[in-house]
């Protein structure tokens, strides 16, 4: 309330970098929402994985591109979180870390596994021995017998890949 107050006060030039803050504000206080009423998000429940990874896309600070097959099947809900949470912390990375200019997920289901790929053209060298996010990814798919692999060179781009083997419910 405090930034959309300061907006009206605020020359041009400021009134837009306040605009731009109030929004990242109100995304923010969304997802924390989402928190609050359980990890599994409201339109992964209602919807499903592909619309919920568009969702995701949407809200990303980098630009993405989604081909998730629209026919998935429905997933257990264990599967359906760890692929959506991949994603989503996928995507904060490449925002934080990467210079990207842009990002891609493909998402399919064959032969009894999940595959989703998060790709970017930024600057590569995502190394999960350097760091905790991307092991723990790792360790939240090891649960259920799934696998990350990174792939990212110096120079770029990342391609981070998930293969869960699941069932349709």
């Amino acid at each position: 309330m405090a930034l959309g107050l300061a907006r009206l006060d605020a020359p041009p030039e400021l009134a837009d970098r306040l605009a731009a803050a109030h929004q990242e504000a109100d995304q923010v206080l969304g997802e924390l929402r989402e928190l609050i009423h359980g990890i599994h998000p409201q339109v992964l429940a209602d919807y499903g994985l592909p619309d919920a990874l568009a969702d995701a896309a949407d809200r990303s600070a980098v630009p993405v591109s989604v081909d998730v097959d629209v026919d998935l099947p429905r997933f257990t809900e264990s599967v359906e979180s760890a692929a959506y949470f991949a994603v989503r912390e996928s995507l904060a990375n490449i925002a934080r870390h990467s210079g990207a200019e842009r990002a891609w997920i493909t998402g399919r289901y064959e032969g009894g596994r999940l595959r989703v790929e998060v790709r970017d053209d930024g600057e590569g060298g995502a190394d999960p021995a350097l760091g905790t996010g991307l092991t723990g990814l790792a360790d939240r798919l090891a649960v259920l017998d799934g696998t990350l692999s990174v792939h990212s060179p110096a120079g770029g781009p990342t391609v981070l890949s998930l293969e869960i083997p699941c069932h349709e419910r």
